[in-house]
């Protein structure tokens, strides 16, 4: 009899510790949880503006003749990239009103459009001037219509024109050659 009193007993201590570590268990796991932020939507993305190899051809080619062009291609991934944009982002806000049109063409993958591109155009305040590309869909004629340097086998490159004159850059551009070259498109009438 003492030895069923004493199962018994043990039992119940047994059952009622188990009760117990699974609400500790379950009290924890809710302490422990981090909240997870909501990832960019297709919205964040929708926000930028996406083109096709034939638009982009005709955007850089239909140019108003009063208007500086500074169309730059870039990639998140590419550290030479994203070590000149802070320049370019100086120089647009300095230009400000002026009539220089600056656009940021992103050829990153689409997977990294509504992460890393769509947190660049944050990062910057430049959502609006950033354009997304595929550059999975660019063939070789696509840069021999529109390009006499570039060939898409590198990046960045800049391309800025103003009417007929045209200045191709292939590779990072320093704060200075930057600031020159605009200056040169700036004082020519």
């Amino acid at each position: 009899m003492k030895k069923i009193i004493l199962y018994s007993f043990l039992s119940i201590s047994f059952l009622t510790c188990k009760k117990n570590d699974e609400k500790v268990a379950e009290t924890q796991a809710k302490e422990d949880s981090i909240t997870v932020e909501p990832s960019k939507s297709e919205a964040d993305v929708a926000e930028l503006v996406e083109f096709s190899p034939e638009k982009m051809s005709a955007y850089i080619q239909n140019k108003n003749p009063d208007t500086l062009y500074v169309t730059n291609f870039f990639a998140t991934w590419c550290g030479p990239c994203m070590h000149e944009i802070p320049f370019f982002h100086k120089k647009m806000e300095e230009l400000q009103g002026q009539p220089v049109k600056f656009t940021f063409v992103s050829l990153d993958n689409k997977t990294d459009w509504a992460t890393e591109v769509s947190d660049f155009a944050d990062e910057f305040n430049i959502r609006k001037n950033v354009t997304l590309l595929d550059g999975s869909l660019l063939k070789p004629e696509f840069f021999k219509q529109n390009f006499k340097t570039w060939d898409g086998g590198a990046i960045p490159f800049t391309l800025i024109k103003k009417g007929d004159k045209v200045n191709e850059t292939l590779g990072s551009m320093t704060e200075e050659a930057l600031n020159q070259k605009l200056s040169q498109f700036l004082s020519a009438k």
